[in-house]
């Protein structure tokens, strides 16, 4: 039983779990007056996680490297970039909910940051494993040449005589890289986790134990859900001089443990052979109501009537597996079995041998149950099975090597993800998770989005998928997508599925850099400074410049429509919603009433919602189309800064939008 505390709230220890709540990386173990260790604060760490710039300072006492405070800037630190839609590239652009974008991942995590902050259920990433033998394609800005290293280390003493043989450091070196690399990006991958998402994480033995502890620190080791085991080769081939590697580890985080509901898996072949009994409910099993157990706990050891009037009770070390109320809403429900035995862990009341057993039906459902750690082998394919797959896919041309199987992603997905969750994978590499998502919700059901992340390292020029015409492997991923979209539609062709997808490439800012003080402008450069956005960049360029920074999803509906002979670009719904009307968009009577050239006719009050983003980058925007706009009722708009001629034409601006749409936010670029 529970005492009441009879004191005060321990208000240090609820500071200690806010400060948990957001960085708990800062929590550590600090030794108690009374000699028991005790949650303390890292306060050296929260100054860093909270600086944009490198604090001073020994990095002593928790897991540490070289770089590792540089890595936690860079995290932290800010861009200047922007993702550039690439509609050429993509398919089905109006209607798709998925994307591909293609860039360094780092920063594009930092882009998604406001858009997709805890709004992805599950992340997925089979980083690079460390093997030695992979060129390491993240050089981030944070990695350091060999003098800079070698300083930090302390390699050298005073005298700058170096202290260590030369082969000593290439050890450490070599994993400081990799922690910093992926340190950095868990920790923004953390952010997009909503408060019940799930990371997985493939990786070997190069790195398991340094990932675990980078893991720990980032998520908090309590959210470690478990590391799973997935047999991923038969060991064929050269036998090794020591042992052959026939596994690999998947290790699995929740953003916040105890949010996270029952997890389920497909039950194996030998799982479903123990259901061979079936009733009108289905197929199911008998499972022992009594159970080896010392426990004395008398609710569980209580008199259970016998089909035959025999009272019975479990033996001395036996007790039921539930109380008395819920084995007789079990027994209401006919879930239930006797059967009649002369040996079992029953009694009478007398304490004789009963002449019965009790069983509880166990039935096979869905055949999904808990997942085990140890995959078993016949739910999960090996490597060969999933670079075959893309073979067949791209004619019988091995464009990439060691690809994972689909099944393995669509185990994952299945465990831990909702049928209309968001599934993100920034290490993307031949999309074999997009190719997952799509085939789940063409079996199963389901809107399960994806975003595939990949930087366009190019191929190896000696490398079939080079030959065949692939430069980058993002080209391989996005052909790989169209190939097995056609693919499944073939294969199932009644199912609804979303096999389309925005691209979007990872591009310097849309705006122009200004690198000239006041006294080195002369007249010769006014014409260049008429606007400020760059001249390549197109209206959707800004568009979706506009809704990253305002924290807008990337894949909703949009539509333009022209005021005025003015383009106005409607993110939020499609043409036919705002030509029907559906969204309850509303226009005061001195507003054009036309759109696409079809009568605009306004719904009752009660039907009215708010557009999420009205957005015009035109040179010139006419007071009409002004008026047009702010009858709309947007909760955002947004304009070139350069449209306006003066600061009398945006104080008019300001004027319309206070008496048409007071609360909506305008904004210019």
């Amino acid at each position: 039983m529970e005492k009441m505390r009879m004191e005060s709230v321990d208000m240090t220890a609820q500071n200690i779990d806010k400060i948990a709540a957001l960085f708990p990386i800062c929590i550590t173990e600090t030794m108690g007056e009374n000699g028991k260790p005790k949650r303390a604060v890292n306060f050296e760490l929260l100054k860093q996680m909270l600086s944009d710039e490198v604090i001073g300072g020994d990095e002593a006492y928790e897991f540490t490297w070289v770089g590792k405070k540089a890595a936690i800037v860079e995290a932290n630190k800010p861009i200047r970039k922007t993702l550039r839609p690439c509609k050429e590239e993509s398919v089905n652009w109006d209607s798709t909910e998925n994307l591909y974008i293609e860039g360094d991942n780092l920063e594009v995590l930092k882009l998604l940051q406001e858009s997709y902050l805890g709004k992805v259920k599950m992340i997925y990433i089979d980083p690079p494993y460390n093997t030695g033998k992979d060129s390491f394609i993240y050089p981030d800005n944070y990695m350091m040449d060999n003098e800079s290293y070698e300083e930090g280390v302390g390699l050298f003493d005073e005298d700058d005589l170096r202290l260590f043989a030369e082969n000593n450091d290439s050890n450490p070196r070599f994993h400081s890289d990799w922690c910093s690399m992926i340190y950095s990006r868990l920790t923004l991958a953390r952010n997009l986790l909503s408060d019940n998402g799930v990371l997985l994480i493939s990786i070997d033995d190069n790195e398991i134990e340094n990932l675990r502890k980078i893991s720990n620190e980032i998520f908090g080791e309590q959210n470690l859900v478990n590391c799973f085991i997935w047999n991923c080769s038969t060991a064929g081939g050269i036998r090794p001089k020591f042992a052959s590697k026939t596994h690999e580890y998947i290790l699995c985080y929740a953003k916040r443990k105890e949010n996270l509901s029952m997890f389920f898996a497909p039950l194996s072949a030998d799982a479903k052979k123990m259901y061979t009994q079936q009733d009108a409910k289905g197929l199911y099993r008998d499972k022992d109501f009594i159970f080896k157990n010392k426990s004395t706990n008398i609710n569980q050891k209580y008199l259970i009537e016998c089909p035959d009037g025999e009272m019975v009770r479990p033996k001395d070390g036996y007790i039921y597996r539930f109380i008395r109320e819920r084995f007789d809403e079990a027994l209401c429900d006919g879930m239930v079995t006797f059967k009649k035995t002369s040996t079992g862990p029953l009694v009478t009341e007398s304490g004789e041998q009963a002449h019965w057993n009790i069983y509880i039906k166990k039935y096979l459902g869905d055949a999904m149950g808990a997942p085990s750690t140890l995959i078993p082998k016949e739910m999960m394919s090996i490597y060969n099975v999933g670079t075959q797959c893309v073979q067949t896919l791209f004619d019988d041309t091995r464009v990439f090597e060691n690809v994972k199987p689909v099944d393995v992603i669509t185990y994952l997905i299945n465990m831990v993800a909702d049928k209309d969750s968001i599934i993100l994978d920034f290490f993307s590499g031949s999309a074999t998770t997009a190719h997952a998502v799509m085939q789940l919700n063409a079996e199963a059901g389901g809107k399960r989005r994806f975003i595939m992340v990949q930087l366009p390292e190019p191929c190896d020029e000696k490398s079939e998928a080079y030959k065949t015409g692939y430069s980058t492997i993002c080209e391989i991923g996005k052909e790989r997508i169209r190939r097995a979209a056609k693919k499944i539609a073939e294969e199932y062709p009644s199912a609804s599925f979303d096999g389309g997808f925005r691209v979007f490439k990872l591009d310097d800012s849309n705006m122009k850099d200004v690198y000239y003080s006041p006294a080195e402008y002369d007249q010769g450069m006014l014409s260049g400074l008429e606007s400020n956005i760059k001249e390549d960049r197109t209206d959707l360029d800004l568009l979706f410049g506009c809704l990253l920074e305002w924290g807008l999803p990337l894949s909703e509906r949009m539509t333009v429509f022209q005021i005025d002979g003015v383009d106005v670009h409607v993110y939020g719904m499609d043409a036919e919603e705002y030509r029907g009307c559906k969204d309850g968009m509303f226009f005061y009577e001195d507003n054009i009433q036309m759109i696409d050239n079809q009568l605009y006719t306004p719904p009752p009050p009660h039907t009215h919602t708010r557009v999420p983003l009205l957005a015009c980058f035109a040179d010139r925007v006419p007071e009409s189309v002004i008026r047009g706009i702010a009858g709309m009722k947007p909760l955002c708009a947004v304009f070139r800064d350069s449209c306006f001629q003066d600061s009398p034409a945006k104080i008019n601006v300001t004027e319309v939008f206070k008496l048409l749409a007071p609360d909506t936010r305008v904004k210019v670029i």
